[in-house]
Parts: structure tokens; C-alpha cells; sequence
């Protein structure tokens, strides 16, 4: 419907499309379902739970404890991930952008940060509010076992009352460290649906992933030590080396115990950041931390836990299927200040040709919403490049624009620390005209919102430090986009603020531009570029390395270098969906044929009880199987059907007339190429440009003298300008500013 009059001074608002509507539903339907799974985490250590409505569940599922825990702790959220990969299907075919700035408006007020400095990091209000009311949840589910225990506690002969208290609250710790690792998981997972689903990155999600391991660990260590204490008081510390048939194996919590400490113990700030190599390898241990709690809890309490672990798998499975591929490598941009730009190709987008009047050259017109890969602003994607290190991965925010640039992506590397450093001397060794490097990728990752987010701000201000503008040369190509296709949303006034060391990193402006051109013609975009060089009162004169040209470099790929592409291939969603589905349907089959046919025989007999330790490892066994075997089928299913569409697109396209970036550049001496003012924007660029010396920015001064209404403010850098940032954002002096971090704490 279209905004007529209706009247004298009435307007017709636009009704929501059916997809919006179908989406709205959808999404309130996983809300649902969700809280509902969190009320039943609230219930389950109650005495109305355990007398009343286990008995009844028992009965309606038909698989005693088991069933219980798979129909209301399991599928629950295994229900949520599938509607949630429905939702982003949806929103990715027919997304609406009104629809989506309209929801981004509403929720800023709750996205404006409370707290800053603290060992919480910037916390905006919604975070803080989901933490008090889960830690509330944690408080009452320990409250409300110990009020149980309690009541029928029964001391043992040569026992004391407070020992026997100390047990039941030792082993309830545990219990509420299962909450913890019930949702532990879940931020980790890089390719899930429940991330962008709520609006977050991978790197958004460590940060919960960090609160959930922190209490987790807390509440095992003090389970561990709590025990350790009992039977020290009660002389039986033997027990510590007890393997029980079909109990819970102390010895297996024991070893849990210590794999999570070294994990723990790794992740400290100061340790990460110092020997990051100390805090990847370590974290490794996951694997051995989960074999060891499932057989210390027992296959049927593990069910609690098993929806996060279910679905890391699955992640992490097409994670490692996606990073066998090497990858096909365009070009590469080395910069003065020892920053690279890699650029690769990806995957092919579908084109029709147009035929022109003779004399004229044919016409490629790429049809961008059909594009194998598309990504939003502000991803994320993971490079290895095995003649660097092959164990070593390292996440870096794409710059290019999936709009903009519909036949390659490109990452920005900054040359800091061993790796980086190896990475530059490695590239800069190839020929100007040719090589090769072996590289593999995962992702990109990137948040649902994408663009529509940056579209509702009357004004965009991105406040950068060093390579922290990466983020933001991806956000300002993709505007630039939008501002020549864009009918109806005008894009908002940008304004970029970047803080730079020294006047040699001042070349990462030239990364504004890609290495194709693209940003020629766009003069509706209105951009304000103010750069500092802190360590530097005065632009330097003569021969100066920022002076000094970038240097391209051409690779020359393999014939087995594919290029980047989904996971899943087109509509990756829905696969995603049918794959978690399917996978847990092959486990169930085959936990339900293991337990009839296997342990049921054995257990009928009153002598005889199947061992714990035998029943979880098979369990485990059959759920790295089923995951395996469902994605990986998958997974190359999707390769060869991608394969033949590349193939039928190419023999109806025939070949494609594209113009090379060498018609863009002119080389130089020495092997290295430099723009043309003519032929690129970078004389416009150069007008919007402010350079200040010897100074850091006045941000407070900056920000509250835009007067706009709605004014978005990103920041991306160092964790003090972030703070100070944010705390010029919530300080309650501007209520036109709205914050939001990118923040990289991997």
C-alpha cells in the first residue's frame, strides 16, 4: 500500500508484507519455545517437578529419565535452531529493509552501555539485564535443590550433620555448573543460526561464551574441591581414584576438572594476549573435557548438556569440511606501513549478457540476488595459510562489499607479531606478475541486520584506532552501494575518525577504494574523513615511506583452488536446518537400536547392570558418527551441485569481457603500481580528507556537536578508546547517540 492521504492531514501506513508477517511469527514462535525450555531449567529442582510432572512425562514419553530429558531439555533448542535457520532463510530471501531499521530503532535505547570500565567490559543495558536474570536462575536453581536435599537428608552412621550437608551441597555445585555448560557452547558456534539471529557476531558471542566459562569453572572447582574437603573429614579419600560401574566416575570428574583448569587457566588476559600460540593449543582440550563429563555425570544427565554439544559438533564439522579447500587467491595489495590486502575470488555469480549494437562491446550485468556468497558488513573470516603455520588460524574483518564487489572478497592483515610478519615477508617475496599461496578459509561469518541497521541512523560516526578500520572500509563500501541503487532510503552522512600511530599508516585510507575501482561516480554519498597521527606533531617531508607506492601482486592459481564459497551453498539456512535435523534423527535411530537390542538384555537381568563408562562412550560414539556421516553428505552433495551450476553458467555465458584492475593502475619501478587520479576517486577522497599531527581526537567535542536525531556511533580499536567511547554514549549528555563495539577478544 502506498503512504496517500487519507483525509485532511491523515496518512496511510504501509501495511507489513506476508513475509514480514510470516518472519514476525516465526520469530515469536523460538521466543516462545525458548522461554519455555528456560522455565522447565527453573522447575527441575523442585519438588513439584519430581513427584508430579516427571512421573507424568515418564508415562507420555515412554523412555523413563531419558525420554524426559531428550523431549524437554534436547529438542526444545534443537526446535529453535531449526525455526531460527527458517527465520534467516526468509529474511534473506525477502528481507524487508523498513521492517528492519524500524526494530533497530526500537532497541537502541536498550543497547546504550551502563557499564564500562570493569572486568565485565561494555556491558549495554539488555546485556545486563540477561545477566541478573540469569544469575538469578542460577541462584534459585541451587537454592531450590538444597531446600530439597536438605529436607530428606539422612546421615549416614559415623557421619556428622554438616558433612552430610557439605555432600548434597557439593554435588548440587555440579549441578548448577551443568546449567553453565548447558549454554556454554552455544556463542562458539561460528556458522550457528541463534547468533545472527539475535543480531551477534562470533566475536560478539566470546564474550558470553567467557561469562558462561567463568561460572561454569567456578561452580566445578568449588563441586571438586567441596568433595575433596568431604572425604578428607570423612577418611575416605581413596575415593579419589574410584572408578564406580555404574555410578559417577570420580576419577573421570577429576580429569574434566583439570582440562578445564588448563583451559581456564590459558584464557586469562594477560596469558592470551601474551602466548595466544599457549591459550589456542590448550583450549583444545574441550574435546577431552567433554569425554571426561559425560562419563563423570553419566550418559543420562549428559542429555542436559548435549543440545550445545550437538550443535558445536555439527558447526565444527562444516567448519573443518569447508578449510580442506584451498583457496583461489586474485591479488594482493602490499602497503607501506606492512599491512596486506588479500583478495580472493569467490564464488561465481549467475549473469546474463546482453548483446549491443554492432561496433559495441557486450554488456555482463551480474544478478547480485543470486549470488552463491553473499555477506554483510562487518564479517569476519578465518585465514590459514599453511606454509605460515599450518595449525594457525586468525580471524579478520572483511573489508570488501558482496554488493559492490560481487566476484571477490578481501581481508586487510596488519603486520604485527610473528605470524603477520612471516604472512608479509612471504607475499612480498612473489613476482609482481605471478605466484602462488596456498591459503584456506572459514566463513565469512557476519551479523543477519547487515545494512539496514546503518541505513536508520540520520548519521554514521566510526571511530577507529590502527587496524581497528578494517570493520569500517567494508561499511563504507557497501553505502556506497546502497547510495547509487537506493530509490527511497538515503543513506546517512558519514563521518570516519581513525587514529593512527604514525603517518605511514595513513595508507589504509587507500584501502577505501578497492583494488577494482568502484567507487567512481558516487557523488550522493556524503563522507568526512578526519584522521589523527598521534606520535608525529608534523607531516614528514621527502622520500617518506607513506609516500612510497603499494605494491601489487597477481597470483597464479592451481587448477585444484576453488573459490570462497557457502558451507552449503545457496540457500545454506535451510540445509543448515535439514542437516541438525537429520543428524539427530541418525542419533536417536541409533541411540534407540543400541539401548533395545544391546543394553536392554543386560538390564532386564536383576544381576546384571550395563556399565556407565561402556553406555556413554558408545552414545558419544554414535553422535560423532551421525554428525559426521549426515554433514559431510551434505556438505558434498552441496559441492557438486554447486560445481554443475558453475559449469552450466559457464557454458551458456560463455566467456566473460572483465575489466582487469591493471587497467586501473600503472606500474612503476621496482615492481610496484600506483594509481591513477584519474581513473580512481582519489582526488574526492583526498577534498574529504582532514590529516591533524600531534594530537588524539577530541571525541567528546566531536560527538555532542552532531545534533542530528539519530546519530549511530560504531568504534573499533583498542579496548580504552572503546571505553571512552561508550562512555561518552551513556553518559546521558546526548540521547541522539547510539553505541555499538566491535570488538576483537579472540
Amino acid at each position: 500500500m502506498d503512504n496517500r492521504t487519507l483525509g485532511k492531514g491523515r496518512k496511510c501506513v504501509p501495511s507489513p508484507s506476508a513475509a514480514a508477517v510470516v518472519r514476525s511469527a516465526v520469530l515469536l514462535l523460538a521466543a516462545v519455545v525458548f522461554v519455555g525450555w528456560l522455565m522447565m531449567w527453573a522447575m527441575l529442582p523442585t519438588r513439584t517437578y519430581s513427584s508430579t510432572w516427571a512421573p507424568k512425562l515418564a508415562a507420555l514419553t515412554g523412555f523413563g529419565k531419558q525420554g524426559i530429558r531428550m523431549t524437554v531439555y534436547v529438542f526444545p533448542v534443537l526446535f529453535v535452531y531449526v525455526v531460527a535457520c527458517v527465520y534467516l532463510h526468509l529474511q534473506q530471501k525477502g528481507g524487508d529493509p523498513d521492517t528492519q531499521r524500524r526494530s533497530s530503532t526500537r532497541m537502541a535505547s536498550w543497547r546504550r552501555p551502563v557499564l564500562v570500565r570493569g572486568p565485565l567490559g561494555i556491558v549495554t543495558s539488555i546485556e545486563l539485564a540477561i545477566l541478573l536474570m540469569f544469575m538469578a536462575l542460577l541462584v534459585w536453581f541451587y537454592y531450590a535443590y538444597i531446600a530439597v536435599e536438605f529436607s530428606k537428608l539422612r546421615v549416614k552412621p559415623g557421619e556428622k550433620l554438616w558433612q552430610a550437608e557439605l555432600e548434597k551441597a557439593a554435588k548440587r555445585l555440579g549441578s548448577v555448573g551443568s546449567l553453565c555448560c548447558a549454554l556454554l557452547f552455544l556463542p562458539v558456534a561460528r556458522g550457528s543460526s541463534l547468533l545472527p539471529l539475535i543480531g551477534l557476531t562470533p566475536e560478539a558471542g566470546i564474550k558470553y561464551h567467557v561469562w558462561l566459562g567463568n561460572m561454569a569453572m567456578a561452580f566445578f572447582t568449588a563441586h571438586g574441591l567441596c568433595y575433596v574437603f568431604f572425604w578428607a573429614s570423612t577418611d575416605q579419600i581413596h575415593l579419589m581414584t574410584k572408578w564406580a560401574r555404574t555410578r559417577a566416575s570420580n576419577v573421570a570428574g577429576e580429569l574434566a576438572l583439570l582440562c578445564g583448569l588448563a583451559m581456564w587457566a590459558t584464557a586469562l588476559p594477560r596469558i592470551r594476549r601474551r602466548v595466544f600460540e599457549l591459550f589456542f593449543y590448550a583450549h583444545h582440550l574441550y574435546i577431552p573435557f567433554i569425554v571426561f563429563s559425560a562419563l563423570h555425570m553419566g550418559v543420562t544427565v549428559f542429555w542436559y548438556v548435549l543440545p550445545g554439544v550437538f550443535l558445536f559438533a555439527v558447526d565444527r564439522c562444516l567448519r573443518f569440511l569447508q578449510s580442506r579447500a584451498r583457496i583461489r587467491l586474485v591479488s594482493s595489495r602490499l602497503l607501506p606501513s606492512g599491512a596486506v590486502e588479500l583478495n580472493f575470488d569467490k564464488s561465481p555469480s549467475k549473469q546474463r549478457r546482453y548483446p549491443c549494437k554492432e561496433g559495441y562491446e557486450a554488456t555482463t550485468v551480474t544478478d547480485n540476488f543470486v549470488a552463491d556468497l553473499r555477506y554483510n558488513p562487518t564479517s569476519t573470516l578465518f585465514v590459514n595459510v599453511p606454509c605460515v603455520s599450518r595449525l594457525q588460524w586468525h580471524p579478520f574483518s572483511v573489508t570488501s562489499s558482496s554488493s559492490l564487489e560481487p566476484d571477490t572478497l578481501s581481508v586487510v592483515i596488519k603486520n604485527r607479531g610473528g605470524w603477520t610478519q612471516k604472512l608479509y615477508e612471504t607475499v612480498s617475496s612473489l613476482p609482481p606478475s605471478g605466484g602462488h599461496l596456498g591459503v584456506s578459509v572459514e566463513g565469512p561469518y557476519s551479523p543477519a541486520a547487515g545494512v539496514t541497521s546503518f541505513l536508520g541512523h540520520d548519521s554514521l560516526v566510526m571511530i577507529s584506532g590502527g587496524i581497528g578500520i578494517t570493520p569500517f572500509i567494508s561499511v563504507i563500501r557497501e553505502l556506497v552501494y546502497q547510495s547509487s541503487v537506493a530509490e527511497t532510503a538515503s543513506t546517512p552522512k558519514l563521518l570516519l575518525v581513525c587514529v593512527f600511530r604514525t603517518s605511514a599508516e595513513l595508507d589504509m585510507l587507500d584501502l577505501l577504494v578497492p583494488a577494482s575501482g568502484g567507487l567512481y561516480g558516487t557523488p550522493s554519498l556524503d563522507l568526512r574523513i578526519e584522521a589523527f597521527v598521534t606520535s608525529e606533531s608534523e607531516p614528514r617531508t621527502g622520500n617518506d615511506t607513506h609516500k612510497r607506492p603499494c605494491q601489487q601482486v597477481w597470483f597464479k592459481p592451481w587448477p585444484s583452488d576453488a573459490p570462497v564459497s557457502p558451507a552449503l551453498g545457496t540457500n545454506g539456512w535451510l540445509w543448515l536446518g535439514a542437516v541438525v535435523s537429520s543428524s539427530f534423527a541418525a542419533f536417536l535411530l541409533l541411540v534407540a537400536v543400541l539401548q533395545r537390542f544391546y543394553i536392554y538384555p543386560v538390564d532386564r537381568d536383576s544381576n546384571h547392570v550395563y556399565p556407565w563408562a561402556a553406555r556413554t562412550m558408545l552414545n558419544l560414539l554414535f553422535l560423532g558418527v551421525s554428525v559426521a556421516g549426515v554433514t559431510g553428505a551434505a556438505f558434498l552433495w552441496s559441492k557438486r551441485r554447486s560445481a554443475r551450476e558453475a559449469k552450466k553458467i559457464k557454458s551458456v555465458d560463455g566467456p566473460t569481457p572483465a575489466m582487469s584492475p591493471v587497467s586501473l593502475l600503472h606500474w612503476t619501478g621496482g615492481g610496484g603500481v600506483e594509481r591513477e587520479l584519474e581513473s580512481l576517486p582519489a582526488q574526492p577522497l583526498a577534498q574529504a580528507t582532514n590529516v591533524h599531527f600531534g594530537h588524539r581526537p577530541d571525541l567528546k567535542r566531536m560527538l555532542l556537536g552532531i545534533h542530528d536525531e539519530n546519530v549511530g556511533v560504531m568504534a573499533s580499536g583498542p579496548s580504552g578508546m572503546l571505553e571512552e567511547v561508550a562512555t561518552i554514549c551513556s553518559s546521558g549528555l546526548a540521547s541522539n547517540l547510539h553505541f555499538q563495539s566491535i570488538s576483537f577478544t579472540w
